[in-house]
C-alpha cells in the first residue's frame, strides 16, 4: 500500500505557499519544477495586483467574481473586463490570454478570487496577441461515464485559445465520482504519441449537504518507468498537487463532496499538445464507457 512518501515534495496545502498579496504562489524555488506556475489572489473592490511576466505567458481566469485586466507590452496597452462568475460551481468563466513579456495588472471590480495560470516561454517565438475569451466560447466537454463521469471546461487548450506553451482547463467531478481516470501520464516527448508536460492541480471542494463541515477529495500520483514518485494526498479548497512526471489519477470526490480542479500544463517539447498515455493496467476501463450513461448531475 502506498504511503505517499513524496507528499512533502509535491503537495502544497492551503496557505503553505501564500506570499504578500497572493493566497497561492507557485512560481519559484521548487526543485525539479521549471515550466508551470500559478498565482491566486483574493481581491476587494479596487484592490490591485501587478505581475511582470518576463519569459512567462499567462491566462487569467476568475474563480469567483470579476476583474479588470490591463496589460502592457512594448508600449502597447490592452484592457478587458472579465465578468467572471459566482463561483467555480456556477459554470465556465471568461478568461484572458496575456503574452510573454507583458506587465499584467489586475484590479478588483468587487469581491473576487482570481487565478493567474503561468507557463514558461523561452522559445523566442513571437507570442499570440492578448485575447479576451468570452465564457460563451469555452467548450464544455462531458468526459467518461458512470462513476468516472466529469465535466471539462476547455478554456485554455489548443484550438480554443492560442498560446506558445500554456495548456489549461477546469474539471468538475460530482460527489462519489473518479476523475483523471484511467491513470495516465505525459512525461516523455514522443512526437504524435505523448507530450512532456508538467501539471498543476489546484483544488476546491464543496459539501453536498448543509451538515457537511469537512468536504474532502483525494489525488494519486505514482511512478512510471525509472522515475520514482509516490503521492497520495487528501485535498481540500486551495490545496495544490504538482505532477512533475508519472502516472496520475484518480482524483476522487468523496461521496459527500463535489470536487473541482484547475489544471495548468506546459513543457519543453517542440509542439503545444496534450498527448497522453494510459496506464496499461487500467486502460481497458475506457471500453466500458459506451455501455454506461453519463452522470445526470452533469447534464
Amino acid at each position: 500500500m502506498s504511503t505517499g512518501d513524496d507528499n512533502a515534495a509535491w503537495v502544497r496545502l492551503a496557505g503553505a505557499t501564500a506570499t504578500d498579496g497572493w493566497d497561492v504562489d507557485i512560481t519559484d524555488g521548487i526543485p525539479g519544477w521549471a515550466h508551470t506556475g500559478l498565482l491566486l489572489a483574493t481581491l476587494a473592490d479596487g484592490d490591485e495586483r501587478r505581475v511582470d511576466l518576463g519569459e512567462r505567458e499567462a491566462i487569467v481566469v476568475p474563480l469567483a467574481g470579476g476583474v479588470h485586466v490591463r496589460t502592457e507590452r512594448a508600449g502597447v496597452v490592452e484592457q478587458a473586463e472579465l465578468a467572471g462568475r459566482e463561483s467555480v460551481w456556477a459554470g465556465a468563466s471568461d478568461a484572458a490570454y496575456v503574452p510573454t513579456g507583458s506587465t499584467l495588472t489586475l484590479t478588483g471590480t468587487g469581491p473576487a478570487r482570481i487565478a493567474i495560470c503561468l507557463a514558461a516561454d523561452a522559445t523566442g517565438t513571437e507570442p499570440p496577441p492578448f485575447r479576451h475569451l468570452p465564457a460563451s466560447d469555452v467548450p464544455v466537454e462531458l468526459r467518461g461515464a458512470g462513476i468516472a463521469s466529469r465535466q471539462v471546461r476547455n478554456f485554455g487548450i489548443p484550438g480554443v485559445l492560442e498560446a506558445n506553451r500554456m495548456i489549461a482547463c477546469e474539471v468538475i467531478t460530482p460527489a462519489g465520482n473518479w476523475s483523471s481516470w484511467p491513470p495516465h501520464k505525459h512525461d516523455t516527448e514522443r512526437l504524435g504519441v505523448e507530450s512532456e508536460l508538467e501539471e498543476i492541480y489546484y483544488f476546491q471542494t464543496r459539501s453536498t449537504d448543509a451538515r457537511g463541515t469537512d468536504p474532502v477529495g483525494y489525488q494519486r500520483v505514482y511512478a512510471a518507468g525509472g522515475r520514482p514518485i509516490d503521492v497520495l494526498a487528501e485535498v481540500r479548497t486551495d490545496d495544490v498537487v504538482l505532477v512533475p512526471h508519472g502516472w496520475h489519477g484518480p482524483a476522487v470526490a468523496a461521496p459527500d463532496a463535489d470536487l473541482y480542479y484547475l489544471n495548468v500544463m506546459a513543457g519543453p517539447g517542440p509542439e503545444r499538445a496534450w498527448l497522453i498515455c494510459d496506464d496499461p493496467a487500467h486502460a481497458w476501463v475506457r471500453e466500458t464507457w459506451a455501455s454506461q450513461p453519463v452522470d445526470p448531475r452533469l447534464i
